[in-house]
Formats: C-alpha cells, sequence, structure tokens
C-alpha cells in the first residue's frame, strides 16, 4: 500500500546512510521542514527528472530517499541550513502538486537491504573505502559504526564518497541487491 510523502527534487541523489547539507529558503520547503518537525517525520529527496530546484514544481525521478533532519541553523546568509540523513529508499508510484507547488509522491518503501557480509570479489571495495576513509581523517565523515564486512553499508558508503555523476549514482539507488550494486560500482571503477 502506497504512503504519502512530501517530496524535496534536488540536483543531488542521496542514498541511504549518507549526508546531505541543504539550504531552504522557498516557502513551500520552509512549510514542509516545520511540518516535518511537527510530526517528527521525514521528507523523500528525488534527483530531478525535469525542471529546476527553485520555481515551478520539479518533475522528480522515480526512485528516491528518505531523509531526515538531522540538525538545522540559521546560516550566515539568513536562510535555513540543514543537514540531512538517507534513510529508507522508495519507488514513487505517482505524484501530485499542491497549489503551494510542493510535490506529494504516494510511495512504496523498498526492503531494507540484508545484513550481507562483503563477498571475496568485492574485498578490493572494502579496501577502497577505508583508504577514502584514512584520507578523509577527522574532518571527514562522521561514522557511528564502521561496517567494513557489511556488503550493503560499503556499497551506499561508496556511492556516497565516489566521485559519479548523478545517472551512475541513481543507477545505483535503484539497485535492491547489495552484491549486484557492488559489481556495479566495480565495473565502475575499472
Amino acid at each position: 500500500m502506497a504512503e504519502p510523502l512530501p517530496l524535496f527534487p534536488l540536483h543531488a541523489v542521496l542514498v541511504p546512510g549518507a549526508a546531505l547539507g541543504l539550504r531552504v529558503f522557498e516557502p513551500r520547503y520552509l512549510d514542509l521542514v516545520r511540518d516535518c518537525g511537527r510530526n517528527g517525520t521525514g521528507f523523500g529527496v528525488c534527483l530531478i527528472a525535469g525542471g529546476e530546484e527553485t520555481g515551478a514544481a520539479a518533475m522528480p525521478m522515480a526512485w528516491g530517499t528518505e531523509a531526515r533532519i538531522e540538525d538545522f541553523d540559521t546560516g550566515p546568509d539568513g536562510l535555513l541550513h540543514l543537514r540531512l540523513r538517507g534513510g529508507r529508499r522508495f519507488h514513487v508510484a505517482r505524484t501530485r502538486v499542491r497549489d503551494s507547488g510542493l510535490v506529494v509522491a504516494d510511495v512504496d518503501w523498498r526492503a531494507p537491504d540484508p545484513v550481507a557480509e562483503l563477498q571475496p570479489q568485492h574485498a578490493l571495495l572494502g579496501e577502497v573505502l577505508r583508504r577514502i576513509f584514512d584520507r578523509l581523517g577527522e574532518a571527514g565523515v562522521h561514522i557511528p559504526e564502521p561496517r567494513f564486512d557489511d556488503a550493503a553499508w560499503v556499497g551506499w558508503r561508496l556511492a556516497e564518497l565516489l566521485p559519479l555523476t548523478l545517472p551512475q549514482r541513481q543507477q545505483l539507488l535503484q539497485e535492491d541487491d547489495p552484491d549486484l550494486r557492488l559489481d556495479e560500482l566495480l565495473r565502475l571503477l575499472s
């Protein structure tokens, strides 16, 4: 059964567990953030398939990730700055646009990734991720609990950190199988 979820279409792909900074200034999105804070809910982030981030409602891709607000502040520019964290993935069944211009989707939540050990053919990817974290050091990505032997976790962290194109990152987001996601990452790295 599809559930309604307000969307924030962006020229970015948010993957599960990833952090994303966002500046909010349009009334429709300020209202969205207020409602999320009041209700303790998140909203959907989808890559824009057509249109722009500001102005008229953009057409979102059919796959996205739930965004949860981790922190907020008013920036030096006077705008609301959010730090988001990617949660569950979803598939958009249909969308509608409210009078305010906010896109609301009926979404089907994807099953959580299974906890599965990194397969021997993907061991190189685990090592690449370790080296990325070593180079980032203290100033890098906050990792609450590294899981370098978990296939899904390694895949999502690489999808977050590697310099991929938006279509490449979107393709990884749409893949349900962690091992197939890692196979695609190996192909992209070779």
